[in-house]
Parts: C-alpha cells; structure tokens; sequence
C-alpha cells in the first residue's frame, strides 16, 4: 500500500510540475515581447538615421535599456524555472521507481503467502 502514498507524491511533483511549466510559459511570452519592443525602437532608429538624422544609439535610449534589464531579469527567472523543472523531473521519475518497486515487493510478498 506504500506505492499508494507514493503514487499520490508523484501525482503532487506533476501537479508543480505544470505550474511551474505555464509560469514558464508566461516569461517567455515577456521575453519575446521585451525582444519585439527592442527590436521596433532599432527599426526606428535605423530608419531615421536612413532619414538622413542623426539618432544616436537605441542603446542608450532609457526604455530600450530598460527593457534590456528586464529581458536580463526574465531569462535569470526562466534558467531558475529549468532547475525547478529539471529537479521535478528527477523526483517524478524517483517516485515511478519506487511505486513500481513497491508493486513488485507487494507482489512478490503475495506470491510468497499463498
């Protein structure tokens, strides 16, 4: 019957598992979209400095660098996310292990009773 509590752990794991997997999600969708915001204030710069005007650099526009530090903070987050995954995935498989082992110990202690 330890199998019972044990599958019921994994179930748990699985469970953070996804949650962790859709905030994930959500900070790729920030990522991609600091990535966008970055990339339409180089376009516009490019294509004053093709006006003929001089910009200066998107770099040190105070919402490009901005948005820079947030894509930075983001992608700490989501390497902080892929060790959380990585770490659910081990004690997922862990608890596979052992439920299937208490299986077969149960198993093998009714095969041994009758």
């Amino acid at each position: 019957m330890t199998f019972l509590a044990i599958d019921a752990q994994k179930s748990l794991f699985t469970l953070q598992k996804s949650q962790v997997e859709f905030e994930q999600m959500l900070i790729l969708n920030q990522v991609n979209w600091c990535t966008k915001q970055m990339n339409t204030i180089t376009q516009t710069y490019n294509e004053m400095e093709d006006a003929g005007q001089d910009p200066g650099d998107p770099e040190d526009d105070p919402y490009f660098i901005q948005l820079q530090q947030m894509e930075e903070q983001l992608q700490t987050r989501k390497s902080n996310l892929d060790s959380q995954i990585t770490l659910l995935n081990e004690e997922i498989n862990s608890c596979k292990t052992m439920t299937n082992n208490n299986i077969k110990q149960a198993c093998g202690l009714n095969l041994l009773g009758s």
